[in-house]
């Protein structure tokens, strides 16, 4: 598969595996537990037999023993589709971008993709940007990963396309990767609304280490969505500054889980495969994910 740079995050994720959260709805075969019974070998239960069932399929041994005739049920798997949104807003290029919030924000959409792929689940792409919605629809066929890099290099962040349209229409599964700095309340709405449908939807809130530890030298900090918003940058400000992010951060992430969202914070300097494992380990009970 032509990856170009990811060559090595995609070796890093190899075998990874994202486990659906709950029994999924029942469709094409794949490695979830799903809600319906079938026959297999791997036993769950018995059922009598009727009419028209494979006599293969009975439990000659309980026949034998109990002159009643069943036949054996197992778990039934069933894909799970899972589709990628990431936020091509002008705030993800900070600092620029070539680096930084873009940058972590690419190499994670690849690396879900990849994992998602290697299972045999459809994956697709959402990538909201300056100029509306570009979109890849979940698929399984070989070369989907490497198209979505493609898609994802060609792209540069601008403008503020707002997120909650994204989630029109979605797979059972959500990937959101953004720096939360857009439409937040109305994208939660419909995260909620995702969740609301019986569908899973996880946060990656990326945030640039020069967010959290911006330059001492005085400066002008330009909302990059609005440039009339501007605040000067100084030593006196610096430490209002960066309580007042904090506290944000902190309640960004409080409203997300108040909402019934898996959420993870990711710096933009952490490895992609990190935040991958961190973000597919199941829930431990009474943990915060």
């Amino acid at each position: 598969m032509a990856v170009g740079p990811y060559g090595a995050l995609l070796e890093a994720v190899r075998g990874v595996k994202w486990p659906a959260r709950r029994a999924v709805a029942g469709g094409a075969p794949g490695v979830h537990p799903a809600r319906t019974r079938g026959v297999a070998s791997e036993f769950a239960e018995y059922r009598p037999y009727r009419q028209g069932d494979d006599p293969r399929r009975l439990d000659w041994k309980l026949l034998a023993r109990s002159d009643r005739a069943f036949v054996r049920l197992a778990p039934d798997r069933a894909v799970f589709p899972t589709l990628i949104v990431v936020d091509a807003s002008a705030s993800m290029a900070f600092p620029s971008a070539e680096s930084g919030k873009w940058t972590a924000a690419r190499r994670l959409a690849v690396a879900f993709a990849a994992i998602v792929h290697g299972s045999g689940d459809p994956v697709g792409l959402v990538v909201a940007g300056a100029h509306g919605a570009t979109r890849l629809p979940p698929r399984t066929r070989r070369g989907v990963v490497a198209e979505m890099a493609r898609t994802l290099d060609a792209l540069v962040p601008g403008g503020s396309s707002p997120l909650a349209e994204s989630f029109s229409g979605a797979s059972p599964r959500v990937l959101l990767i953004t720096d939360c700095l857009g439409d937040l309340d109305a994208t939660r709405a419909a995260a909620r609304a995702q969740t609301a449908r019986g569908g899973e939807v996880h946060v990656i809130h990326v945030v640039a280490r020069g967010e959290l530890d911006p330059p001492t030298s005085a400066m002008l900090a330009t909302d990059p969505e609005d440039a009339s918003i501007a605040r000067p940058l100084t030593d006196a400000t610096r430490q209002r500054y960066l309580a007042a992010f904090a506290s944000w951060c902190e309640d960004t992430a409080r409203r997300w889980r108040d909402d019934g969202v898996s959420f993870q914070r990711c710096m933009d300097d952490e490895p992609s495969e990190v935040v991958a494992r961190r973000v597919v380990a199941p829930p431990q009970a009474g943990a915060r994910s």
